[in-house]
């Protein structure tokens, strides 16, 4: 977030800087504009994965893999929009961000204690332990780099997530499909 300089964005947009300030007087308001847009994307594609999905632990499965993989699509962008430290001004609409993927998370994890898939639970402790499992996994200091792997990475983490709800085998449910990767 640092490294955002409007010139350059005016640039790549096709406009002048001057156009770019008419709307985001400051740097920090194009970078919660950003922000803001990039969370609503996210937050529907984990909607309509789980709205794809046969019944309440498959959508839970797919939300789940569904933010991983939009993260490793673009670990530096999820960092810049999850875990950098910036302007305490945007951290609010960060917070609102991770907030709202617990959410979503909650009411997947709700439906399938509802549906006898998952063992009773607090949703939405378990639904902020997952958040914070997912990111720090993906784009925490502890991450690793899984260049080339991103599939096996997005099975395994969804796999353990699963795990740590209470899942006893996700494999054998069909919710996820674990591949080996060759030695």
């Amino acid at each position: 977030m640092a490294a955002v300089q409007i010139v350059p964005v005016a640039a790549r947009a096709g406009i002048a800087a001057g156009t770019v300030y008419r709307y985001f007087p400051a740097k920090t308001d194009l970078v919660a504009a950003m922000l803001t847009e990039m969370s609503g994307r996210e937050i529907g594609a984990l909607r309509g994965a789980a709205a794809a999905a046969p019944g309440p632990l498959s959508a839970l499965s797919a939300a789940i893999m569904t933010f991983a993989t939009g993260v490793l699509r673009d670990r530096r962008l999820a960092f810049a929009a999850i875990a950098e430290p910036i302007d305490a001004e945007l951290d609010g609409i960060r917070v609102d961000f991770r907030r709202a993927l617990a959410n979503e998370f909650a009411i997947r994890i709700a439906a399938a204690i509802a549906g006898g898939r998952l063992p009773e639970q607090n949703a939405e402790v378990a639904a902020v332990a997952l958040t914070g499992l997912l990111t720090e996994a993906l784009i925490g200091p502890l991450a690793r780099d899984v260049t080339g792997r991103e599939r096996e990475a997005v099975q395994s983490l969804t796999l353990t997530a699963l795990r740590a709800l209470g899942v006893a085998d996700a494999r054998a449910r069909g919710l996820v499909v674990q591949t080996s990767v060759p030695a």
